[in-house]
Parts: C-alpha cells; structure tokens; sequence
C-alpha cells in the first residue's frame, strides 16, 4: 500500500530536522539567538512563493499568530536554555519526549479522537528507541566534560519545549483554518524575537562567508521548509501517526552526525531503527472492522 501524502510530507520534515543537530554542530561557535533568528528569517522567505509573493495571504488572526510565535519561539527559546543549564545529552533526552507527549495528548486536544493500547504501546516503543539512539550514539568524551547525572533544573525547560511542540502541533488543528504559507509570518516574527535575545542577552558576534551559506541551508531546510511540511501533514493526516512517525527524527539525526564524524555504526543504532519503525508501524496501524 503506498503512503498517503501526509505521510510523505511528514517524513520530508523529519528528514530535514534529522540535518539540524550536524549543522547545528558546523555552526556551533555562532551563539545560538543570533543562528535561530537568521535561521527563522530565511526559514520565512519560503512563504512567498507559497502565497504568490502576496504577504497579505500571511494575515492570520492574532490568537493563531500568537500560538504560532508559541510554537516557533517559545520552543526553540527553552530548548537553548536547557542545553546551557543541564547535561546536553539528558536535555535532548527529555526534549524529545515531544513526539510522546503528541500521541498521549491527541485525544486531549483534538475531539473525536481516542487513545487505544496500540497507541501507548507504539509511543513508549518509539521513546526508548529515541533514548537509545541519544545515548548509545553519546560520545564518553562530551559526556565526561558536562555535569554527571542526578538533578539539574535545565530539564524543566527541556520538558516544557517538549510540550510546547506537541501541544502547538495539536493546537494548529483546533484554530480556524488558516493557510500554510501563514507560517512564514510566524517564522518572521518568532526570528525577530531571537534576534532581541541575542542583542539581550549574548555577545556580539561576526559570521564568515561559510557560516552565512550554512546558516541559509539551515533556514531552507530543519527551520524552514520543515515548518511548511510539517504543517501540511498535520492538516491532511492522523497527528497521532504523525506523533509516532517524529521517532524517527533522534534516529536519522544521530546517524548523520555519525556518518558525518566518521564513526561507524552500533548495536544501538540498529536496535534504536527496530523500536522505533517498529513503534510507528504499530501505532499506525488502523483498526480492523
């Protein structure tokens, strides 16, 4: 059976956010305000041919653009402050419950929908491939240079970025309908918010004609054309399928990064492929009549 386009869609954006943690990597002397705003500006110009060059089809009303500026900000906004305040690896950990919290919340924000054992049972399969994927793929040396475990209070902001994607996933469902390339005003917005905390709140920096195209590939790619992806499949398919499917982000991150280090492949790369295929597969699966 071939997939539907939301599927596709939605594997096109996890596609994408699988190059962000590599470029993120290549970029990481830029302080991260000033490398999501530029990002999120280029991110927006995706929107003008998708709204015939007419920035009036960007016109949304303030509620939704508030709860796009929620999404797009206010994610990207917590998740810095939780890789600067707690053990990086752990804090990606935790963030990447959002995909978890999309499925189990579903039926809390959406009407008509259910959460039926397939459901749970899939998104906990898809959770410990991604902490298995995280973790197996974690280099002893970083790990030994960061604080050890135990608590550290940069996870509540790693766990309030992991709802406020899932919950402004859902959200954009129960707004009145507005078009996808309304996304790129949120874009817009969100990136002129990270441009003031970076005057705020880091040091002025200078980019490199190397780190501009960089920058530019990542605001067409993980913080642009994902966005607009990533909100087709959420208006045209099942968000809890598409909850399940966002496992396979941490997966196809962690192998990049591994491909791009020139390590080789692990046991836990390959478990972490069979939880979390495995856990998409059965939390799509469609009831029998």
């Amino acid at each position: 059976m071939k997939p539907s386009s939301s599927t596709l869609m939605a594997l096109g954006a996890i596609a994408l956010w699988g190059t962000l943690a590599s470029l993120g990597v290549s970029l990481s002397h830029v302080p991260p305000f000033l490398l999501t705003g530029l990002a999120l500006l280029v991110g927006s110009l995706i929107a003008l041919p998708l709204s015939g060059f007419k920035l009036q089809r960007w016109r949304v009303p303030l509620p939704t653009l508030a709860l796009g500026v929620y999404g797009l900000f206010g994610f990207h906004f917590l998740l810095f402050v939780a890789l600067r305040h707690a053990p990086p690896v752990q804090a990606n950990l935790v963030n990447y419950l959002w995909p978890l919290l999309m499925v189990v919340l579903a039926p809390v924000f959406l009407v008509g929908l259910t959460l039926r054992w397939r459901h749970i049972v899939g998104a906990l399969l898809g959770f410990a491939g991604a902490a298995v994927a995280i973790l197996g793929a974690a280099d002893a040396s970083i790990q030994s240079s960061t604080q050890g475990g135990g608590w550290s209070w940069g996870y509540l902001p790693a766990l309030g970025s992991a709802f406020i994607w899932a919950s402004y996933s859902l959200l954009t469902q129960r707004v009145p309908a507005f078009p996808t390339a309304a996304i790129g005003g949120f874009a817009l917005v969100s990136g002129l918010l990270a441009l003031l905390c970076h005057v705020l709140m880091e040091p002025a920096a200078q980019l490199s004609l190397r780190d501009g195209l960089l920058v530019v590939v990542m605001g067409l790619g993980p913080m642009g054309a994902a966005f607009f992806l990533w909100d087709r499949a959420l208006k045209t398919g099942d968000a809890r399928h598409i909850g399940l499917l966002s496992y396979l982000t941490p997966l196809a991150s962690t192998m990049l990064l591994m491909v791009v280090s020139g390590r080789s492949l692990t046991w836990a790369i390959g478990l972490a492929a069979v939880l979390i295929i495995g856990g998409a597969w059965l939390g799509g699966t469609k009831k029998q009549a």
